[in-house]
């Protein structure tokens, strides 16, 4: 099969059974597996073992932590591929060079071998022969894409859970561990405990894991899978004595105070709170694995940068995006942006999919606005906002708080009026859903041609 296109690469992807656009309902052990994962690998000539892996899990950060891991490695001089999902508006977001898209031809070559090479394998169990999903192929991909242009390094985020995820196949130097929150309860478990060990196995024998701040229970489930495993465990909370963090209009101040009294002082491009805990745990691993330089390594970390974290886009008003879609995430990124903007004057759009906290993350934003859009998260995954709406309303209610919410299903239409609603000074904030970032990106383009178009 020949592609012309990356598009065309991404349709061929897509025609297979995509497992992040359905719900909990099509989990089920036939399609989560690693034996076939393995064979397909097998089948294109192992490709994951042409360069060294640092694999990163967990509910929270692992995106921006591998990431900045990304970016100390590349500092040093080391070609690094990075591996992310889901992506905020481009899917080449995904594979990249460091952040770095590859070139189009690289993209479709690639996609060409794998179709062809998938044009002859097979898999079948008891019930019968059963295709790749999409996420298998998308990894697949990535781990071509290194292979082909000379990574000496990638850095693997996990998609979903980390026991039967299609990265789990890889053989890291080193498994980094984000902090967990409930998440995916029907697919993952429904207790911090039982998410924590679908995580903890991405630690391999004999390689060192880095661990984040965590719940206790968590962090007693990361530790016994640690001694089971004879894996060296690093603790972010037991390398520091203190991290404070601080979102100023310069970039986020970051301050890290290290068990052994040295200290790091750093000023990131990537703005929000939760940013000063991924950049030390990034350092923590880098450190420890003998790959930091201090006058290389923290220059990068500090140009370190990711689409849909506390992004500010330039408008009439100031316009911020992000992925932020659990309760303490949400926290963490309202403390951030009022410290910037305060609580009063400013506008929320909010979309969240159906398999969230609903309650306790509408709570948390009616706590923080007054002004509030609630508005499509794309069409990519499941999600109702007439009922987010309702709930909404019933929690300004009870909370006996009067708010402007407002439902708004067109980004085009909610960013429009978002814009408009917000008085100078303030600012309004997109979150709830990498994909409602992401359909306000593509709004926010619109707008940027439309102005360009019309001499604005």
């Amino acid at each position: 099969m020949q592609f012309n296109t990356f598009a065309d690469v991404v349709a061929f992807m897509e025609s297979f059974n995509n497992l992040e656009k359905k719900g909990t309902d099509h989990y089920t052990t036939r399609t989560y597996r690693l034996d076939r994962m393995f064979k397909l690998l097998g089948h294109l000539g192992n490709p994951e073992r042409d360069f060294k892996t640092i694999h990163v899990a967990g509910s929270k950060g692992k995106g921006s932590t591998a990431s900045f891991l990304a970016a100390g490695l590349q500092a040093l001089g080391y070609k690094t591929g990075l591996y992310l999902s889901p992506h905020l508006v481009d899917y080449r977001e995904r594979f990249t060079l460091c952040g770095t898209f590859f070139d189009d031809d690289t993209l479709v070559s690639a996609g060409c071998e794998l179709a062809q090479r998938l044009s002859d394998f097979r898999f079948s169990d008891q019930w019968g022969e059963i295709a790749p999903t999409t996420f298998e192929l998308y990894t697949c991909y990535a781990f071509l894409l290194f292979s082909r242009t000379g990574c000496q390094w990638a850095v693997i985020e996990t998609g979903l859970g980390g026991r039967l995820d299609a990265t789990n196949t890889i053989l890291p130097v080193a498994s980094v561990l984000c902090p967990i929150e409930l998440e995916h309860t029907a697919i993952l478990g429904d207790t911090i405990a039982k998410i924590a060990l679908e995580k903890a196995k991405i630690i391999k024998p004999g390689v060192p894991c880095f661990i984040a701040k965590q719940n206790p229970d968590a962090r007693e489930v990361f530790l016994q899978e640690a001694v089971s495993q004879h894996s060296k465990a690093y603790f972010l909370d037991e390398e520091t004595t203190d991290i404070n963090g601080m979102t100023t209009a310069l970039g986020q101040r970051v301050d890290i105070r290290w068990a052994d009294g040295t200290d790091t002082a750093l000023t990131l491009d990537m703005l929000g709170e939760v940013q000063a805990d991924n950049c030390a745990l990034a350092l923590l691993t880098l450190q420890k694995l003998g790959l930091y330089r201090h006058c290389v390594t923290e220059p990068a970390m500090e140009r370190n940068w990711l689409p849909g974290r506390m992004q500010r886009l330039d408008a009439s008003r100031p316009l911020y995006l992000d992925g932020a879609h659990t309760v303490q995430s949400l926290r963490h990124l309202f403390r951030s942006f009022g410290e910037l903007y305060g609580r009063e004057g400013n506008t929320v759009i909010y979309g969240a999919l159906h398999d969230k906290d609903h309650l306790h993350m509408v709570q948390e934003v009616l706590c923080q606005f007054d002004n509030i859009i609630i508005s499509t998260p794309g069409t990519y995954k499941a999600s109702d906002i007439g009922k987010l709406y309702e709930l909404f309303q019933e929690q300004a209610r009870l909370l006996n708080r009067r708010k402007d919410i407002r439902l708004i299903p067109s980004a085009n239409d909610a960013l429009r009026q978002a814009l408009d609603r917000t008085p100078q000074g303030k600012a309004v904030l997109a979150c709830g859903s990498f994909y409602l970032a992401g359909e306000i990106k593509k709004a926010y383009d619109g707008l940027q041609e439309d102005h360009a178009g019309t001499g604005a």
